[in-house]
């Protein structure tokens, strides 16, 4: 029996030669790149990001996650002196976090990492899924002293350490609550003056809440996706976000999603009459082909990595044949990959 294309893990592999993974952002954040894909004449056009004021119609809701990148990267050292990292996961009420160390054999219970004198992490206890409960403790409120010490979490495929200007580009500029490990990419992409231009020209704002986990990086190493464990973020969507929606759909205007994370929250928060409920909680919803959008009509979206739960979601969104075909397009017209590289809008 021969399975349709897009069923398998295997289908969402492709080589990305390691000089087109962007390693820094785009001079202008709204200079970068512009793919537009058209799924009703299966059409692939290249323009600018800035030219989505152009695309974008009066009355259409443009959709944005409002999460604020957690600098999690904690670095200091272990009691002998030596090297160690926490990697700030969630918190989990009063000082305490899920968080990933390395070493993980060195940092048991019981242990402490010394990032300065102003800040250390004690490991409490080992999860089931082999993360640690840490608690900080700090002289200063703990966000200052997060804020102050730690290190922007830059994804892995980043082959750099953290630099100054990261902390501005790897953060939205309307980005407002912190709680997310890495960013809303898609959402890098905009200015205050295109937004501006955005409202200006009538198009309605939609913010929701969806703190991105280090699982979004996760490849899917099983052969079915199906067998797959998906990972849960946490989502808001407000009562002025859901009535913005209500509005948008009752007057005929369409829901436009910015990145990945705003897909998931809308498809976790959409009634089955296609509107939309303000609510709070935990998702681990995985889109992939088949799947029936009810509350998505366009998407902005960079380009992902290979056998990724995020490009399995945009060949659900596109279909599998246009999907891979507008990546081939994106490496033959040499386009920049990845967190801090080019953007796809799906018409």
């Amino acid at each position: 029996m021969t399975t349709k294309a897009g069923a398998k893990t295997a289908d969402y592999d492709f080589v990305l030669p390691a000089d087109r993974i962007a390693q820094t952002p785009a001079e202008r954040r709204d200079q970068s790149r512009l793919m537009v894909v058209d799924r009703t004449t299966g059409t692939i056009e290249h323009r600018r990001f800035a030219d989505l004021v152009e695309l974008i119609a009066p009355g259409d809701a443009l959709v944005l996650n409002t999460t604020r990148v957690l600098r999690a990267r904690l670095l200091g050292t272990r009691d002998s002196g030596a090297p160690a990292e926490v990697f700030l996961l969630k918190p989990l009420g009063d000082d305490r976090f899920e968080a990933l160390v390395h070493p993980g054999g060195k940092l048991r219970p019981g242990r402490t990492v010394h990032v300065t004198p102003e800040l250390e992490v004690d490991i409490l206890e080992i999860t089931k899924r082999r993360t640690r409960v840490v608690r900080l403790r700090s002289p200063l409120p703990l966000d200052e002293a997060i804020e102050r010490f730690g290190h922007v979490p830059l994804p892995p495929y980043i082959a750099r350490g953290d630099e100054a200007p990261d902390a501005e580009r790897y953060q939205t500029v309307y980005a407002r609550e912190s709680g997310s490990v890495a960013a809303p990419t898609a959402g890098l992409h905009f200015t205050p003056e295109l937004l501006a231009a955005l409202a200006a020209r009538g198009v309605r704002r939609a913010d929701l809440l969806l703190h991105v986990g280090a699982g979004t990086f996760k490849p899917v190493e099983t052969d079915d996706p199906a067998d797959h464990v998906m990972h849960e973020e946490w989502y808001q969507l407000g009562d002025d976000a859901a009535a913005t929606l209500n509005e948008t759909r009752a007057t005929g205007g369409r829901v436009w999603a910015v990145g990945t994370t705003s897909v998931r929250t809308l498809e976790s928060t959409v009634r089955d009459d296609g509107s939309f409920a303000a609510m709070s909680g935990d998702t681990r919803i995985f889109i992939r082909p088949p799947y029936r959008f009810r509350a998505v009509d366009k998407l902005i979206t960079n380009f992902h990595l290979p056998r990724s739960t995020l490009i399995m979601l945009v060949a659900a969104f596109a279909g599998y044949d246009l999907t891979m075909r507008a990546y081939r397009t994106a490496l033959e017209a040499g386009y920049r990959f990845y967190s801090y590289g080019d953007a796809m809008v799906i018409l």
